[in-house]
């Protein structure tokens, strides 16, 4: 009687149609699987007119979903042809798509990508629809260069320490009015310090002799040349910045023309203050046409923070089933990295997506207001430290804007002492709880004394 061999078992195949694409800087690998062409692997140049053949070759293969890794910045052409000619393309993240060991060739991951897709064990990567994908650009850019004229306020800075002016001291910002006022004056002519400190805002807190002091400097041609020329490249910037916003404005316009005009007027803002480098236009209003509710009631949310929101994350929050895989998507929830029933780390993974960045800087900020999110900030930087408790406090900023976008919540801050009445009360029912598993009875102060 002969011993039965046992039967060699392989993953099913989800997607027939599949291929993998291993994105390169001068030339693209393309897997397709083996019965539908004689050469299965194929390579095409990186030129645009290739891209096209490209398409058209797998077309006539029969396939119908790519999958390709997020590789810098050389998979955006290729991805957007190949959406053009009608393929369903998944982009996935590089961590998913690492191939076994002794592998690692261009050939060797074209077709491990085409294998793992055709299993489906491949998830693609979020990217919203066009029009938020060009809103997103546009706001990148228009962060890039703002980025750029930060560079030229700090060689203004360092300019004015050169000359002995110190405007830093009396004003906390010399970008804003009065600061750029006197610079302005100075970089026309204007030496006399008591005629530079009539450039003072009612609103700066230093009075004008005290500025006057700041001002009397030691002026030298060549840190006049080098302010100058800050102040120069700063406008220039400055102007590209305007150019983004009138693009952002008529993005924001087509998207308002698909949505219906809201029921309700818009709430009173909570913050009247302009914020710095704020848009040229109305964005409250643009946003509140546009999703039918005020964002920027939700405390540590601006109209910028909430523009950035939205080009990133879009206006269909159906992508993510819950608040957890939101979360989960922006790394602002812990890892679960568990070996034999050991937990090894629970960190959140790092990321370098500027809204996380965004979100934690709203969590120092409202870190230090009177609100139930300043409230929980204190108590947890008190318990745990306050690395942890701005990511707590931004995951719960994050929540509080999938809610208002998915189902229309409205925020109401509760305040700050209802939020500590609530943790009192969790606190004393908990020692009870224990009180009683002990055998024992909690009883209040005010009780013993009565």
């Amino acid at each position: 009687m002969s011993k039965l061999q046992p039967k060699s078992q392989s993953l099913p195949v989800i997607n027939p149609n599949a291929a993998g694409i291993d994105i390169g800087g001068r030339f693209h690998v393309v897997a397709v699987p083996p019965e539908r062409c004689d050469e299965p692997v194929q390579t095409f140049k990186a030129f645009t007119g290739d891209i096209h053949n490209m398409a058209h070759w797998l077309a006539k293969c029969g396939i119908t979903t790519i999958a390709m890794e997020s590789t810098g910045v050389y998979w955006v052409p290729v991805y957007e042809i190949l959406e053009e000619h009608g393929f369903e393309v998944v982009l996935s993240n590089a961590r998913d798509t690492r191939a076994v060991p002794g592998r690692k060739t261009d050939v060797g991951d074209a077709q491990w990508i085409q294998r793992l897709h055709a299993c489906g064990l491949l998830k693609a990567s979020f990217r919203p629809e066009a029009a938020i994908a060009e809103l997103r650009a546009y706001m990148r850019v228009r962060e890039r260069l703002l980025d750029y004229a930060a560079a030229h306020i700090q060689h203004m800075q360092k300019a004015l320490t050169y000359m002995n002016i110190q405007l830093s001291i009396v004003v906390s910002d010399i970008s804003g009015v009065t600061g750029m006022k006197i610079v302005r004056a100075i970089v026309a002519g204007e030496k006399d310090p008591n005629v530079l400190a009539k450039f003072r805002d009612p609103r700066c807190k230093a009075d004008e002799q005290t500025i006057s002091a700041a001002l009397n400097g030691n002026y030298q041609p060549e840190h006049l040349f080098a302010l100058r020329q800050a102040v120069l490249m700063y406008d220039a910037y400055q102007l590209r910045v305007d150019e983004c916003d009138v693009q952002i404005e008529l993005v924001l316009d087509r998207l308002c023309m698909d949505s219906s005009d809201p029921v309700e007027p818009i709430p009173k803002p909570k913050n009247r203050t302009k914020q710095p480098n704020a848009m040229t236009f109305d964005v409250r209003e643009k946003l509140y046409r546009l999703i039918g509710t005020d964002l920027t009631q939700i405390h540590g949310i601006g109209p910028f923070l909430a523009l950035r929101l939205i080009s990133e994350c879009g206006t269909d929050m159906n992508k993510w089933p819950t608040e957890k895989h939101f979360t989960s998507w922006l790394t602002l929830c812990p890892s679960s990295k568990i070996s034999g029933g050991k937990v090894m780390s629970s960190h959140s993974r790092k990321s370098n997506n500027r809204v996380v960045a965004h979100l934690r800087l709203a969590a120092t900020t409202v870190g230090r207001s009177d609100t139930a999110l300043g409230a929980f900030y204190r108590r947890l930087s008190y318990r745990v430290g306050k690395a942890k408790a701005v990511t707590a406090t931004a995951r719960k900023i994050a929540i509080l804007f999938y809610n208002a976008m998915k189902y229309g919540t409205k925020y109401q801050d509760p305040g700050a002492e209802y939020y500590e009445m609530r943790y009192k009360e969790r606190v004393i029912k908990n020692l009870k709880r224990q009180a009683e598993r002990m055998g024992m009875f909690l009883q209040a102060k005010e009780e013993c004394v009565s």
